[in-house]
Formats: structure tokens, C-alpha cells, sequence
């Protein structure tokens, strides 16, 4: 998986990952939260990876 931080929202600070499911990839923002338990990882959104996508993760993987 291929992780580098999302510049479009400072607070709280979200980072886009690139990964396959089966034979696609995909691309998730999320955000890293804490509770009284400790980090959580939050959700955002969810999407198949564009073809600059698929280029990045190919060069850092």
C-alpha cells in the first residue's frame, strides 16, 4: 500500500493511500483520530484509482 498525506484539509491532517482489492486498485482518504482507547482510523472516502493514481503506486511500490 502507498500512503502519502492529503494537503486539501489541514485539520484533522488526512493522508490517501493506494491499494489492490483483488485485481484493482483503489484509493482511500483517512483520517487518524485518538480516543481514550488510543488512534482510530477514520474513513473518508473511497474511489477506484485513477490512472495518475496507478502511476504513483507503481513508482513507490
Amino acid at each position: 500500500m502507498f500512503s502519502q498525506p492529503d494537503r486539501r484539509s489541514e485539520v484533522p491532517e488526512q493522508f490517501l493511500a493506494i491499494g489492490r482489492v483483488g485485481d484493482r486498485l483503489y484509493s482511500v482518504i483517512f483520517e487518524v483520530r485518538e480516543d481514550k482507547e488510543g488512534e482510530i482510523l477514520h474513513l473518508v472516502t473511497l474511489w477506484r484509482s485513477t490512472k495518475e493514481e496507478i502511476r504513483a503506486y507503481e513508482e513507490n511500490s
